[in-house]
């Protein structure tokens, strides 16, 4: 069994050390974060080493690497963190559910974190760094760049182009053959029926409290 390494020491990083020990594709041996951010010596019952130590104490002539972090700096951080364990010649890891439908006959990008109900269709292109959390239905011919963060129960139509960087919330609906600038924001339950524009924020409308309180209504 190949040997991980897992860079962060928060809920994801917990997540990814639970999905993959349970697929049983690598050993997770131990968690890294910068030395500033060391607050213990252990997590879920493994080692936290500085980034500074790491190349001593888990080499990568034996280790590969996961970076486990959320869309923090509209996706920068892990970007950085990607970049910089690749340059130290670390192999990075991939995680993909084995209760995701993968149909695309393309390879899938290194440090993707693909959780479980996600649709991945035919002829669908996914860069590095991808997340796709649970519960996605990513159509025919779309491409996801780089470092981009999909939240949970998105709908990505056939033929849309998602640029680097971009955060897409909970719910969201993309129509087919749009295009996603780099670096966007939309918004959780956001709609977006045209091209959108690199750096832009789409959101989508909250629904405002009812006038009528909960002790009125009759039927419930």
């Amino acid at each position: 069994m190949k040997k991980l390494v897992i860079f962060g020491a928060g809920d994801i990083a917990e997540l990814a050390n639970f999905y993959f020990q349970r697929q049983g594709t690598y050993n997770v041996e131990a968690f890294v974060v910068d030395a500033e951010f060391v607050k213990d010596q252990n997590f879920n019952g493994l080692p936290v080493v500085a980034t500074e130590e790491l190349p001593q104490a888990f080499p990568a002539v034996n280790h590969d690497a996961f970076i486990a972090l959320s869309y923090s700096k509209l996706n920068a951080l892990r970007r950085d963190k990607y970049l910089s364990l690749k340059q130290k010649g670390y192999g990075i890891a991939s995680y993909v559910s084995d209760r995701a439908t993968i149909l695309t006959q393309y390879p899938i990008g290194e440090n993707c974190f693909i959780l479980e109900d996600n649709t991945v269709q035919p002829f669908v292109k996914l860069g590095n760094n991808v997340t796709l959390w649970s519960g996605n239905h990513i159509g025919h011919h779309s491409t996801i760049g780089d470092h981009t963060f999909i939240a949970s129960h998105v709908v990505i139509s056939g033929g849309v182009s998602i640029g680097e960087q971009c955060f897409i919330g909970v719910n969201a609906t993309l129509r087919d053959h749009v295009t996603v600038g780099d670096r966007c924001v939309i918004g959780a339950s956001a709609l977006i029926l045209a091209d959108t524009e690199a750096e832009g924020v789409y959101m989508g409308t909250a629904t405002e409290r009812s006038r009528v309180p909960s002790t009125r209504l009759r039927n419930i």
